[in-house]
């Protein structure tokens, strides 16, 4: 019997050898890094952590931004986007634990007096259901219009979410079906810090990050560690730079954290069983599947569960204007993998997260956004006039377009007035304009009725749906 287990004890170490040994050197990860970087590696970077039974290890390549030329490193910040949510489910999960909450709690039991929480015949939104994207509300709420689209959550506050809670109704039932929802993750992240009694950062400082020993992991920075955030960047249609987002508490738990991959990599190591932590228990409670999606996706607590290429996928992408974030491990190889970025490629970098975690997943560069670069052309006056006027996007916002001899400005309510730039042969129908000051494209449209004024005019923001206004005079 010594001798069988002996046997088997050999086979499980072989097999877990021979799956983590397969994973891609660092000199491998470093060619995939220069080809996604090809060219403006001097601009942005890029950071991936490997965790796996041989211990961690660090590959990275590029800038912290385009006017700071000091190489990325595991030490350097990135925002995290949606990562954030697993995070506020990892708070779910230790309340659970700790007897604080349910599952299956309501989440109307954790507003205040006064707020109506939404549900459907009769079944009311759990705890369980935000964390699944299982709620049946939407992916934004109704009432969020940005007045900074740059900075999008800046300015939703707590009363506007409770105005809009009070007054939706759901169209779908209550844990039927999956829908992606931002404003679900920041509504648990908000009701498990009213019951915790502190803010969300707090929360999880006190309940995760100091217990793991993750001193970089924050919402707000420090000077020391604003000392070590990259600049972030959007490539839609130039390598510009973007502010980075703030969140207010209604949205908190959507994605405001930044972190480093030396952090993340502590809590992958949390994750994998490498260290034994007073969250054991509540992480292994998170990779329970809770809700199926389709085809091979699968919910967890705020982590999602894929299979892919013959194996298990526990992960969370996230993604702002300007930076993009992967995070995922396999449980049974041990490895776990972080990726971080400090520009938004469009498609972002999940596949080299999933490339590292399983080599039989492809890498992607076929669908990956390059930076644009943009040429300005000098009109003249009068061509510029067929652009002038005044546009409307909604009842009460409309912006003002005006000329000032060959230049030309935008003014939105209740901000400066700002140059754009004529890009293309607009005579032969390219009529789009440019700024240098944001990731922002700005094209007019004629109708066939009087081809002499531009009609309409789109704008596009970084990856945002386009918003379209109107000519009113």
């Amino acid at each position: 019997m010594r001798l069988l287990k002996t046997i088997a004890l050999v086979v499980i170490l072989v097999a877990t050898s021979i799956a983590w040994t397969s994973q891609p050197r660092d000199a491998d990860i470093r060619n995939i890094l220069a080809e996604r970087l090809k060219g403006f590696e001097n601009s942005v970077g890029i950071v991936v952590g490997v965790i796996d039974p041989s211990g961690r290890r660090v590959v990275a390549h590029g800038s912290m931004g385009l006017a700071d030329p000091r190489p990325v490193t595991g030490d350097t910040l990135f925002e995290t986007g949606s990562i954030t949510k697993v995070f506020a489910s990892l708070l779910l999960a230790d309340m659970v634990e700790k007897g604080e909450v349910a599952l299956d709690d309501p989440v109307a039991k954790y507003l205040p007096t006064g707020v109506k929480m939404p549900e459907r015949n009769g079944k009311p939104i759990t705890l369980l259901d935000l964390s699944t994207h299982r709620s049946g509300l939407p992916r934004m709420p109704s009432n969020f219009n940005p007045k900074d689209p740059s900075r999008p959550y800046i300015d939703y506050s707590v009363e506007r979410l409770y105005e809009f809670l009070n007054s939706h109704e759901l169209r779908r039932e209550v844990g039927a079906e999956y829908e992606y929802s931002n404003l679900g993750a920041g509504l648990l992240a908000f009701v498990l810090s009213r019951r915790a009694g502190t803010d969300f950062e707090t929360a999880l400082r006190d309940r995760v990050f100091r217990p793991l020993g993750m001193s970089s992991t924050v919402i707000a920075l420090t000077p020391a560690l604003q000392s070590r955030m990259t600049t972030a960047h959007s490539s839609a249609f130039h390598l510009a730079p973007t502010p980075l987002w703030d969140f207010t508490p209604a949205f908190f738990g959507g994605g405001a954290l930044r972190s480093s991959a030396n952090d993340l990599l502590t809590f992958l190591a949390a994750n994998l069983g490498y260290v034994k932590t007073p969250l054991s228990t509540a992480m292994a409670r998170m990779r329970r599947v809770h809700a199926d999606g389709e085809a091979n996706f699968k919910m967890g607590l705020g982590w999602q569960i894929e299979t892919f290429h013959g194996s298990e996928m526990v992960w969370k992408g996230g993604a702002s204007y300007g930076s993009r974030a992967f995070s995922g491990f396999d449980p049974k190889s041990g490895v776990g993998v972080v990726v971080l970025s400090n520009y938004n490629s469009g498609s972002g970098i999940d596949d080299i997260g999933r490339h590292v975690l399983n080599p039989q997943a492809p890498i992607d560069n076929g669908s990956v956004v390059k930076p644009q670069e943009r040429t300005a052309v000098t009109l003249a006056p009068e061509f510029l006039d067929k652009y002038a006027g005044r546009y409307r996007f909604s009842e009460s916002e409309i912006w003002i377009m005006r000329r000032d001899g060959t230049r030309f400005f935008i003014k939105r309510p209740a901000e400066p007035e700002f140059e754009v730039f004529a890009e293309g042969d607009f005579a032969n129908g390219n009529d789009d304009f440019f700024s240098t000051s944001a990731d922002a494209l700005f094209t007019f449209d004629f109708s066939t009725d009087n081809p002499r004024v531009a009609s309409q005019l789109t704008f596009r923001w970084g990856f945002l749906s386009p918003r379209i206004g109107h000519r009113i005079e």
